[in-house]
């Protein structure tokens, strides 16, 4: 029998040297005999708890008590009851005595009267988290009373224990045994190990052994009366010494003292039931304990409830027991994140908790978690896991970002909403730097080459400031390619005026990675256009940018003068690197007073401003994505706005937009925009110059005549509509003026877009008085406005009748003849 015994308590083990785990340390305190030693995991070396308990022989009534203890502890499940791990018997020889030792291993957990002393809560918080506590051990008696009709018989301060989440939690079940008060015929000791209960925590009925009494009594009583010794010792601080001591009441809270007289009342029949207590206490109702619970039974609420709750929480975990939230709260945010039973406003107050930690513990607690949710198909969460990127991007490694991160965030490049394609953009500062050159020039440049002709303005000017912010990060040969065409080409023929000033800040923050010729022929002639740019902020820049180049190339020629051999590069650039790019990068799209349509005026942004955020809150970016292009005046329209034209030999640019439709090639977007390989006259100011010295004929008189004579015909009625019957031109008009003042089609870079040339077929001219085909106007010229308004049909002004002209006489003669 007591070998079987024996099997049953010590599991899969045979001894000491089978227990699975190192034994540590021992704590100072432990109920009864126990012993309680800190310990590891021999496999992984995760934490756990070793309780022992020796004995001289086998037959010892500790022992028997303890192992009474360990198949309670094994067979009852509860979360608030010590989760058993593992359990074993060895029995040593200290000469001829033998000595038995029984070993539980169990969760982690720490002595709640050191743990106490540990955290040192005051005032409310400490309330708080006693409420808290108490109120878990009372749902673990009323788990043992109601519901399994088992009394634990020694609930105290010493039989509670705290988690590593600081969960309080019950054990010691020694003494545990099944209330048979059922059974009349009962009549020996219903508590067989009632001596290892110190007579202080006994009730009067069990200190007499009234057994009759207990069994007569309901199932509650003995741990009720217990439940209160537990209260008298958390509160005042000691540990009770005899019975008398709890009726003083000075350190109990007045909300709990009430139920706290019902728990130690002289009548079992009336003292309280814990769930009543649980159900009724106005203790236990405070902010603590209701967002623990709440985030317990989170399953059970509906959507609406999750958010409002969660937009709360951040501002209320401020006002709760720090360690309770990093240790507590921070678990089950990030566990109800991970499994999806979270609203995506959790994800603020995850952060936010978060930023308490430590950068290990960050690491370890809050940063899984994060890199996971980046594959969850919530757009919020990926709204929101972009906005706050700056709160946890330092702590990402770069083989993660490169292999786990970037290829979920790379989906807002080409996502329907322009919010998320700005948020996935600005992302980009944080993680760029951790991307390995592949994936930055197989991948990123191809969705930054199509967000540069994106329909969002905001988003365009972005892609180029980040451009220059990235340059650093790219290959030599991928900056030589990219940088130039991106940046010119591209931003330089923006019509939104604040892309242009992007464009010229990011060419001089880079100016570094410009050699002396490419900015003499390639990058000062697209940027001294701007000086005349019809936006005042553009032109500043643009005379900063001409300065800044023309003093990098009058170096070179100094250096080159002196004897010393240029470099590649043109050394540092005027803006002191990327983090002036920085402070501009979010801010300089922010419109004046709000304004999203286009009259609204633009926010000038230098480089002498103050840093802001790299990535800014979501108002301002939802008033950068609303920005239009801007007229120049409330006369002239966008479209119909001088842009100088940079003296590009080949922009490119209807290739480049071609070859955007897919990002499965291999080129980045900017390869088919081949530098210009040697200073060159721009065949642009060829035509335009070659057209301005042209000669223009001068009209005949004819014209005049013309003229004149339809502004002598105001009054007639049809005289005024130019198009009525028009007379067809000849088939021997000479066409030898349009070919020999027409440039070639192949020559003219312009032509495919220039207007077609008007047509005089609809002018009611007389073949007497035809326009003079040398004269490339006079076909297009307007009438010259009369000065007489025309006569109505039968409305007349008493003036003479007026004489019929050609057309009217035509008219007359046809009725006639008919």
């Amino acid at each position: 029998m007591l070998n079987f015994l024996k099997g049953v308590v010590s599991g899969s083990g045979t001894g000491l040297k089978d227990l699975p785990y190192n034994i540590g340390e021992p704590y100072s305190s432990a109920w009864g005999s126990w012993i309680h030693y800190r310990g590891t995991s021999k496999d992984d070396g995760t934490p756990v708890s070793v309780f022992a308990l020796s004995g001289s022989s086998t037959n010892d009534g500790h022992l028997a008590a303890g192992r009474n203890g360990v198949k309670r502890l094994r067979t009852v499940r509860h979360p608030n009851i010590l989760s058993f791990l593992h359990s074993t018997e060895a029995e040593n020889f200290d000469g001829s005595t033998a000595k038995v030792t029984i070993y539980i291993v169990t969760e982690p957990v720490m002595p709640l009267s050191e743990k106490l002393k540990e955290l040192g809560l005051k005032g409310t918080q400490r309330d708080e988290y006693y409420a808290w506590g108490l109120h878990r051990i009372a749902k673990a008696v009323s788990f043992l009373n109601n519901d399994c009709k088992l009394v634990h018989g020694n609930v105290c301060l010493a039989s509670v224990v705290v988690t590593q989440t600081l969960d309080w939690k019950l054990h010691a079940f020694d003494v545990l045994s099944e209330f048979d008060g059922h059974n009349e015929s009962a009549v020996g000791p219903m508590l067989q190990y009632d001596w290892l209960i110190g007579a202080q925590y006994k009730s009067k009925e069990l200190l007499k052994s009234d057994w009759t009494t207990i069994r007569k009594s309901p199932p509650w009583t003995i741990d009720s009366w217990g439940l209160g010794c537990l209260i008298y010792e958390l509160f005042s601080g000691t540990k009770l010494s005899k019975t008398e001591d709890l009726c003083n009441t000075a350190s109990i809270p007045k909300s709990l003292l009430p139920d706290y007289q019902r728990l130690l009342s002289s009548m079992p029949p009336r003292r309280l039931n814990s769930s009543k207590l649980l159900e009724n206490s106005e203790y236990f109702q405070n902010k603590l304990v209701e967002t623990i619970q709440f985030m317990e039974i989170l399953n059970l609420k509906d959507s609406v409830e999750k958010d409002t709750f969660f937009r709360k929480l951040p501002n209320l975990a401020e006002q709760l027991p720090r360690e309770i939230v990093l240790k507590k709260l921070l678990p089950l945010l990030a566990s109800a994140l991970e499994f999806g039973s979270a609203a995506a406003p959790a994800l603020t107050a995850l952060l936010k908790m978060g930023s308490w930690l430590s950068t290990d513990e960050f690491s370890v607690k809050v940063l899984p978690t994060v890199i996971k949710l980046f594959a969850s198909n919530d757009r919020s969460i990926r709204v929101g896991l972009l906005q706050h990127i700056d709160q946890y991007g330092e702590s990402l490694s770069a083989k993660i970002v490169d292999e786990q991160v970037y290829a979920h965030v790379a989906t807002g490049f080409s996502d329907t909403s322009a919010f998320l394609r700005e948020l996935t953009l600005k992302s980009m500062l944080v993680l760029a730097p951790k991307l390995s050159h592949r994936t930055i020039s197989g991948s990123l440049l191809k969705y930054l080459s199509k967000l540069q002709v994106d329909e969002e303005p905001a988003i365009r000017t972005n892609t180029t400031i980040l451009l220059g912010n990235i340059a650093g990060y790219l290959n030599e040969g991928t900056r030589k390619r990219v940088l130039i065409n991106a940046l010119t080409v591209r931003a330089l023929r923006d019509t939104f005026a604040p892309a242009r000033a992007a464009g010229i800040m990011a060419l001089s923050a880079t100016s570094s990675y410009y050699d002396v010729t490419e900015i003499a022929t390639r990058i000062l002639p697209n940027i001294v256009v701007f000086t005349i740019d019809p936006d005042s902020d553009v032109q500043s820049k643009a005379f900063e940018a001409v300065d800044q180049f023309l003093q990098l190339v009058k170096q070179h020629h100094e250096k080159t003068n002196t004897g010393y051999t240029s470099t590649t590069s043109m050394g540092t650039s005027s803006i002191p690197g990327n983090a002036s790019l920085l402070g501009w990068a979010m801010s300089s799209l922010t419109l004046k007073g709000g304004k999203s349509s286009e009259q609204g005026s633009y926010a000038p942004a230098s480089s002498s401003m103050p840093p802001t955020s790299a990535v800014p809150d979501s108002s301002s970016i939802a008033d950068s994505l609303s920005i239009t292009p801007i007229h120049v005046s409330s006369s002239t329209d966008m479209t119909d706005q001088h842009v100088p034209v940079s003296p590009s030999l080949n922009d490119g640019w209807g290739e480049v937009e071609n070859g955007l439709e897919g990002l499965d090639g291999d080129k980045d977007g900017w390869d088919d925009i081949e530098p210009q390989e040697e200073p060159k006259p721009s065949p642009f100011l060829v035509n335009i110059q070659a057209a301005q010295r042209r000669p223009v004929s001068q009209p005949k008189p004819q014209v005049a005549s013309l003229r004149g004579s339809i502004k002598n015909d105001d009054e007639d009625l049809w005289g005024s509509v130019p198009a009525t019957a028009p007379a067809p031109r000849t088939s021997s008009q000479p066409s030898s003026t349009r070919s020999s003042r027409t440039v070639d089609d192949d020559e003219d870079p312009w032509g495919a877009i220039s207007a077609p040339a008007p047509s005089t077929k609809s002018l009611n001219v007389k073949k007497g008085g035809s326009l003079d085909d040398t004269d490339p106007w006079a076909a297009i010229a307007a009438p010259v406005p009369t000065s007489k308004a025309r006569s109505s049909i039968g409305r007349g002004r008493g003036n003479k009748p007026t004489v019929p002209k050609l057309g009217a006489q035509r008219i007359n003669r046809t009725s006639s003849g008919m």
